[in-house]
């Protein structure tokens, strides 16, 4: 009697062509991704450690130039006065201004003229 040979199964196929051509499966990935996040953990560390105390201060942002902008007119402040003192543009102004609106930092008085709070 002759035994049938079996024939190799679909995974095992797959499992043989991944092995000959070196392809990175899900696990792999995982895993190397694992080690770059603890390798950006460490350095992060490392960095954030020693030279706290010797950097130089931050200049403010965007947002805090224009705060500051509305907080010094006081009355209120429209676009044209803090584009006058930050030189930014029309654009930049406009999402400052809504961001802060936002965050509730400032308020609208009228149309076009907004306060601290």
């Amino acid at each position: 009697m002759t035994r049938k040979k079996r024939e190799p199964s679909f995974d095992a196929m797959i499992n043989l062509f991944i092995k000959k051509y070196d392809i990175a499966t899900k696990q792999d990935i995982d895993r190397l991704a694992r080690k770059i996040d603890n390798l950006e953990k460490a350095l992060s560390k490392k960095s954030g450690a020693g030279a706290s105390g010797s950097r130089a201060k931050k200049s403010p942002s965007a947002g805090e130039v224009v705060l500051n902008v509305i907080k010094d007119i006081g009355n209120g402040a429209t676009s044209a006065d803090i584009k006058a003192q930050t030189d930014y543009d029309d654009k930049k102004v406009q999402n400052i201004v809504h961001r802060l609106n936002k965050e509730g930092k400032i308020k609208r008085k009228k149309r076009g003229v907004y306060v601290a709070v």
